[in-house]
């Protein structure tokens, strides 16, 4: 599913952030800005996706979505608040559109009769090989 830049606007306006302070590296400056972005996605109230939407997405994205419904996203990567929270905003609309996108049918096929040749002449190979190994039971 790809979503137009109008309706990307509109998920926008449901978006709720929260943001920390993050760990890993930034020396003392990471004890004064909090550069953690959350993004909250409430899944049960939004009313841009259908009932069937949501049903994927509460299926494929179980383990990032909370009792009450909603998708959280955290982004600590960087250390600038914006570039997170713009990353987090990619990385929503990435889950989404992997969600939502058809999974492929695999269509049955038949292996060639190149295939199976090689695979019976490794066989045979293989077979004649380990004859060879055997002991022949003059060395007794």
């Amino acid at each position: 599913m790809f979503l137009p830049i109008s309706n990307r606007e509109a998920f926008l306006r449901e978006f709720k952030f929260q943001t920390s302070r993050s760990g890993g590296p930034g020396g003392q400056h990471v004890n004064k800005v909090s550069s953690r972005v959350e993004l909250r996605f409430n899944l049960r109230e939004t009313h841009l996706l259908s009932d069937e939407d949501k049903s994927k997405l509460y299926n494929k994205l179980a383990t990032r979505i909370s009792q009450d419904g909603i998708l959280s996203i955290v982004v600590q990567a960087d250390r600038s608040q914006l570039r997170n929270k713009q990353s987090a905003i990619e990385k929503f609309f990435d889950l989404l559109t992997w969600a939502l996108t058809p999974v492929k049918k695999r269509r049955a096929t038949k292996p060639s009769r190149g295939a199976k040749e090689r695979r019976l002449k490794t066989k045979r190979h293989d077979s004649e090989k380990k004859t060879r190994r055997r002991s022949s039971g003059w060395d007794e």
